[in-house]
């Protein structure tokens, strides 16, 4: 037996920041019954929360927000008639499940990539049979990490492929979307999304007898087959379990069930407990795609109790007379599956909510041995809310106490039995749902009172680490989410202003360890995870307006690259693209005109509408460049922003190369130019920026060793303020998340709907310094417009700011308006690892990494 009351090792757990809802004349919102929550790898929530009306009719209301900006959610009358039961996030984070107790099912995803925008046009039904369990299909895609090889230096060891296979596949062994659920009755239920838009869907019996099921969980397994656990509720009847195997047979789905060795929970069968806990009250498997593992937990009125168990096969003893006539050799002994119970806990306070990690650490056989190591990874602990308020975090195989939270200032010794605690007038506040997030650093619950809690979790869970063995738990769960591209909002929330210079250094150091085909695919991705951590430190605010303009410039020059087409049908491997890198890199020369005369112009020719819309892209390459160079005599700067391009050879390089295709398409049409306000007007301004580009970057390419620019380069950009007006830049969009402003010990009380006045901090206030205003004129921060200080039409605004806006393919934009309520509204601009493209005329898509929009499009994703 496992002691949860003995005292947690530190304080390991604290609360963040705190939502309530606005109390409201004619209408409240109060918690459903019952209440369910769910946590996306985007760092979404949702949860449902019913809003009463003053004639008492109620709306099932889904509300989803994020984490970032919790206080600005979107509500969504979700048309269920009966009580929400169930919510599932999909393994991208754009798609949720919703299920009621009347036997509906409906689908909702993202309308335009808004996170404020959502739309249901699928869906099953089960009439009048209550849901009780839900779950997207496996996909295949498992990724498991090594805590025992955090140390290594290729990604690959860290974090390996398991073989997985999908739920179900199509032809070519592309993984079939769908779900399954399991109903009051007994029922399996699955509906597949076929890639035509049409939905088949199956209902079958678990078994032959049909019972009621109170409580029941779904997992997969490693070959494809999905295991059912149902409890009828009753601690006193066996813990079931089925094989649900699907296939689709003449175009229809087809389900066939095989029934599992069963359990009865330890606590039945000890006599002196037998009927001391007479409900199960929760069951879960301890993973979604751990089927061999499950969780119990037993109730009274005012106890409860929670086992752990295993399945394993073990070999069956054959008798002698057997073993004459038929020898069992080597691996042929006949086996068994038995359910095992792995731990159990004491006489706990009744438990309220469970949640379980998401983190697929690879589990070795010293699991049990870890909870008493010195080091305990995220993803090993699991969460349990107490009606007494309390949530406490154990081992998810041991069962032992890692850290305890209280929600009331003066929290009660652990140690003191439950009878002897004083009863308190009404029921305490304590979470009737809870999630983890997807790295188990952060823990969200609503409690019965309807608010919304978000702690933090500490990577160490009760075990106090040093500096250097905190950075590393932090630079794996960072590693982990680059190559998954899960968000990474939840593990800044531990990253403190003194950490962020080692963990910048020492993630780009495990980046350069990797190939150059994964590091070009992490590229984009890297850099806005350096922006994001480096606004959270005074020391390195500024290095966010450079990550910032890097990934613009990669956008920028992606995009124009990506409308260079080849003169003939038969192309070499080259794309024209390539080409114009490799001449411009090869040839040295300062003449602009000398290096354009090596490139097939023919390749350059674009529609002249096509050209004019590109215009104020092509102003900023020229306007940044005429920065940067200006600057150049101030380089050793570090506050100003633009610092690191005077050393990047890459970027330098980048840029170059569209100049020259700048003068190219300047040709053809002169309008499409950057305008440059000069003292002599027979000055070529392009030649003249050009050439000292190209002196710069010849002190810092990649080929040779990198010098110091001379001083007669660093004469002529002293001369430049005489010869042209310098351009102001504006960096970066009005910061409005909490990420930064969050203080340790020192939650934060927000309210739904309404935007708070967060406090500031030394990074905060510097990098405000940077931004624009929120009472200035917008600027479409995208295709660099000038909106005016009061859009007429809406905005979209992505929900991490600059720092994160180009992280992901498709990350979620909310969309933002003049006091009205968000709305759909024609057009969309994608963000797709950081690449952007502005080809008129198009309709938006995203192909080979880069989004693409026309001119027409409402608006783009950010603003200023």
């Amino acid at each position: 037996m496992c002691d949860l009351r003995r005292p947690a090792a530190g304080g390991m757990m604290d609360l963040a920041y705190v939502c309530e809802w606005e109390k409201w004349s004619k209408s409240t919102h109060c918690p459903s019954v019952p209440l369910a929550c769910a946590w996306s790898c985007r760092n979404l929530i949702a949860f449902t929360m019913d809003l009463r009306s003053d004639d008492q009719d109620l709306t099932r209301m889904i509300h989803i927000l994020d984490t970032e900006h919790p206080w600005d959610l979107h509500s969504i009358p979700s048309d269920h008639r009966e009580a929400i039961t169930c919510l599932e996030w999909d393994q991208s984070g754009s798609r949720l499940l919703s299920a009621d107790a009347d036997g509906q099912i409906k689908c909702w995803s993202m309308a335009d990539h808004l996170a404020n925008s959502w739309e249901s046009s699928v869906g099953s039904l089960v009439e009048g049979d209550p849901i009780v369990a839900l779950s997207w299909l496996h996909n295949g895609v498992k990724l498991a990490l090594h805590v025992e090889k955090s140390g290594a230096s290729s990604f690959g060891e860290k974090f390996s492929r398991v073989k997985f296979s999908p739920s179900l596949t199509l032809f070519g062994g592309k993984p079939m979307e769908g779900w399954i659920a399991v109903t009051v009755s007994g029922l399996v239920t699955v509906s597949l999304l076929k890639p035509s838009g049409q939905v088949l869907t199956s209902t079958e019996s678990l078994c032959r007898l049909r019972g009621r099921v109170a409580l029941a969980d779904i997992a997969f397994t490693g070959g494809g087959n999905i295991v059912v656990a149902t409890a009828d509720g009753s601690s006193a009847s066996p813990v079931q379990f089925y094989k649900v195997c699907v296939s689709v047979v003449s175009e229809k789905c087809r389900i066939d069930t095989e029934i599992l060795p069963s359990l009865f929970m330890r606590c039945t069968t000890d006599l002196n407990r037998k009927d001391k806990f007479p409900a199960i009250t929760h069951l879960k498997f301890l993973a979604r795609d751990m089927s061999e593992q499950v969780l119990l937990c037993a109730s009274s009125q005012t106890s409860s109790i929670v086992e752990c168990w295993s399945l394993r096969k073990e070999g069956l003893p054959v008798n002698n007379i057997f073993q004459q006539i038929s020898p069992v050799v080597g691996d042929k002994q006949p086996t068994i599956l038995k359910w095992r119970i792995l731990s159990a806990t004491n006489d706990l306070d009744r438990v309220s909510a469970v949640a379980l990690p998401k983190l697929p650490i690879s589990l070795t056989n010293t699991d049990l041995k870890v909870a008493s190591d010195t080091q305990f990874y995220p993803g090993l602990g699991l969460a349990l809310a107490f009606h007494d308020g309390s949530v406490h975090i154990v081992h998810r195989l041991s069962l032992q106490t890692m850290a305890v939270f209280y929600s009331s200032a003066t929290p009660r010794p652990v140690d003191e039995p439950a009878i002897k605690r004083p009863r308190t007038a009404g029921p305490a506040v304590h979470f009737k749902a809870m999630q983890l997030s997807w790295t188990s650093l952060a823990l969200v619950g609503i409690d019965n009172q309807g608010k919304l809690s978000v702690l933090r979790l500490s990577p160490s869970m009760g075990h106090p680490l040093e500096v250097g063995l905190a950075l590393r738990h932090l630079l794996f769960l960072l590693e982990y989410c680059m190559v998954t591209g899960y968000d990474w909002w939840d593990i800044l929330l531990h990253v403190q202003p003194s950490m962020v210079q080692s963990l910048v250094e020492k993630l780009h150091e495990e980046y350069t360890r990797q190939t150059a085909a994964l590091q070009q695919v992490l590229s984009t991705r890297i850099l806005a995870m350096k922006a994001s951590l480096c606004k959270l430190s005074p020391c390195t605010v500024t290095r966010v307006c450079d990550y910032h303009t890097k990934l613009f410039l990669i956008a920028i020059s992606s995009t124009l690259k990506s409308l260079l087409r080849p003169h003939f049908l038969n192309t070499p491997d080259k794309s024209p693209g390539d080409r114009l890198t490799e001449i411009c890199a090869k040839i040295t020369d300062v003449d602009i005109d000398k290096v354009m005369i090596n490139l097939k112009t023919e390749e350059f020719v674009l529609d002249m509408n096509t050209l004019q819309a590109l215009q104020q892209l092509l102003q900023w390459v020229g306007d940044f460049v005429l920065y940067l160079l200006a600057s150049l005599p101030n380089q050793g700067s570090l506050l100003r922003p633009g610092h690191s391009f005077l050393r990047d050879g890459t970027s330098l390089g980048m840029l170059r190369e569209l100049m020259v295709v700048i003068r190219i398409w300047g040709l053809l049409k002169p309008s499409c130019l950057p305008v440059y306000t000069a003292t002599s007007d027979t000055q070529d301004s392009m030649s003249l920026l050009f050439r000292l580009l190209t002196k710069l970057w010849i002190c810092c390419r990649d080929e040779g060793p990198a010098s110091e620019p001379d001083e007669a380069l660093v004469d002529e950009c002293c001369l430049l303020p005489s010869q042209l007006l310098i351009p102001s830049l504006d960096w970066l969009p009005a910061s409005d998340g909490l990420v930064s402003r969050l203080q340790p010990k020192q939650p934060l009380r927000l309210q739904f709907g309404r935007a708070p006045t967060l406090p500031g901090s030394a990074a905060t206030l510097q990098l405000d310094g940077l931004a624009r205003a929120p009472g200035q004129p917008k600027i479409d921060h995208l295709r660099r417009l000038h909106l005016g200080a009061c859009p007429t039409e809406e905005c979209k605004a992505c929900t991490r700011g600059p720092a994160f806006r180009l992280r992901q393919a498709l990350l979620p934009i909310r969309l933002r308006s003049r006091g009205e309520r968000p709305s759909r509204h024609r057009g969309a601009l994608l963000c797709a690892d950081g690449l952007l493209s502005a080809a008129p005329g198009r309709a938006a898509r995203v192909g080979d990494g880069v989004a693409l929009c026309g001119p027409g499009l409402s608006r783009t994703p950010e603003i200023q």
